[in-house]
């Protein structure tokens, strides 16, 4: 360890319970961290320095007193820049919210401050979250911490690059199309897209259509679990919330999360979902990778999942979402938006209701041809991304697979597809691809098969860290990479 800000997270709450680590020395760790390295990253984009030095310094008492301690006790959070924060800046990443000082933190927020967090800073978003490159009119973009001039993905790529770099040890994330798996899978870290209602929201505009889900991002899946721990709940304002949802956290036996035996697990893979757009490159690499690590598993065989028809179901979806949400703001401040707000929207109001209804139909189908598939597979395997980090002075990559990109979300689609299914899905950290730079995997579960997925996703995680082509790579910039 270099210093305080590149402990785990599970070992700075293990320290800290201990009397062994200040709250307030490990966040001053964290400060100094930002200090260094987020003028070159642009991770951050707000925080609050005094208010966490206060809640580091009442943390530090209350160990000192001896009081019961919260999972999260003492531990630094960056909260993307999507969600409501009580007295910090929060912008959306839009001009319209530049000035936006939020009353009161949002369900979410509120929760992990309970479960001991310490609301540290902002990180940086696409405008409302659209387009999986993190870049906004408010603040600019974030940079890639293995080169800051390439993307970090999005839409939470703040929360990634802030946690590959050690300037917060726990972030929040979402996912919409990818938006927390692209950026764990070009950062070098982590992110979870649960199952719709495991991290209650409550703050959708469309509340039956569970496209958009809070998760987890962090820099080992051991982190991941404790604060995936926090987020969980029951919120009555998300209708897909249950009263139980959390009860029973904990890794191995009695735990949530099962301890697996990867010999025992029947996997399929793919390089492209069979629908996906994908550069010839990244399908190289992921048969590289696969072949490295598939005599870990009972059986690994190269098979695309039934989702032919994934890409017109998600466009439509998508773009339904986004009218319900952002409508009325396109119509009153079209000026100052991006053009992936504005596409999206205007592509609804090109949508009819048959259209909508026929995708809700097909969807259906899709995800009864998937629970078919996961009777004869446990596991999913794909990349987290159809291509490598390109320069975020683009809007997206000008070709994909070889073929021009039409709009943004052909880029998308490795993970757009999945999420369609409605199945929760780890991003996972698979040592760099052919121009040295991360390389992440998707590991896909049946649906409501997040304790599977998740213990799997920590075992193959040890299978990784044994083999230097396979485990977490760290930027050059991080001391622990020194």
């Amino acid at each position: 360890m270099s210093e305080p800000c590149d402990l785990s997270a599970v070992e700075a709450r293990r320290l800290i319970g201990a009397k062994k680590l200040s709250p307030v020395e490990l966040l001053r760790s964290c400060l100094a961290r930002i200090e260094a390295l987020n003028p070159s990253l642009n991770a951050v984009v707000a925080m609050d320095e005094a208010g966490a030095l206060a809640a580091a310094s009442a943390a530090e008492q209350a160990v000192i007193a001896g009081d019961g301690l919260a999972p999260l006790h003492g531990l630094p959070l960056g909260v993307k820049d999507l969600n409501e924060t009580a007295g910090l800046r929060t912008t959306f990443g839009c001009l319209v919210h530049k000035d936006n000082v939020p009353a009161r933190d949002e369900p979410l927020v509120a929760r992990l401050r309970a479960n001991g967090a310490i609301v540290l800073a902002k990180t940086n978003t696409p405008e409302f979250g659209a387009g999986a490159n993190t870049r906004n009119a408010v603040y600019g973009a974030t940079g890639n911490p293995f080169d800051p001039s390439l993307t970090c993905g999005g839409s939470s790529g703040g929360s990634a690059v802030a946690l590959a770099v050690g300037m917060v040890p726990i972030c929040t994330g979402s996912d919409h199309g990818g938006s927390l798996r692209i950026p764990a899978g070009f950062c070098g870290v982590v992110g979870f897209r649960p199952s719709a209602g495991l991290v209650p929201d409550g703050t959708s505009a469309a509340p039956f259509n569970p496209l958009v889900v809070e998760g987890p991002m962090a820099r080992s899946m051991d982190d991941l679990l404790l604060l995936l721990g926090a987020m969980t709940g029951y919120e009555r304002d998300d209708n897909f919330s249950r009263r139980d949802g959390g009860i029973g956290w904990g890794v191995g036996p009695g735990g949530w999360v099962p301890e697996i035996d990867l010999s025992r697990l029947r996997v399929a893979w793919s390089p492209d979902l069979g629908c996906a757009p994908v550069d010839a490159e990244i399908q190289e690499t992921m048969a590289r990778k696969v072949a490295a690590f598939a005599a870990s598993f009972r059986l690994c065989e190269r098979r695309d999942p039934p989702l032919a028809d994934a890409t017109a179901i998600f466009d439509v979806l998508r773009a339904t979402q986004f009218a319900a949400g952002l409508g009325p703001l396109v119509e009153q401040h079209r000026a100052v938006l991006g053009p992936n707000v504005i596409a999206n929207v205007e592509h609804a109001r090109t949508l009819s209701l048959m259209d909508v209804g026929r995708a809700q139909a097909a969807q259906q189908k899709l995800l009864k041809r998937m629970r078919g598939f996961f009777d004869e597979v446990d596991l999913l395997l794909a990349p987290a991304a159809s291509v490598s980090p390109f320069p975020h002075a683009q809007w997206y990559p000008p070709t994909v697979g070889g073929q021009p990109s039409k709009t943004y979300i052909d880029w998308l689609m490795l993970t757009g597809a999945v999420t369609v299914t409605a199945t929760p899905v780890v991003a996972l950290p698979c040592g760099r691809d052919r121009k040295g730079l991360p390389f992440g995997i998707q590991i896909v579960g049946p649906q409501g098969a997040d304790g599977l997925v998740l213990g799997a996703a920590r075992a193959i995680e040890r299978v990784f860290a044994s083999d230097p082509a396979l485990r977490r790579p760290v930027p050059a910039v991080a001391p622990e990479a020194r």
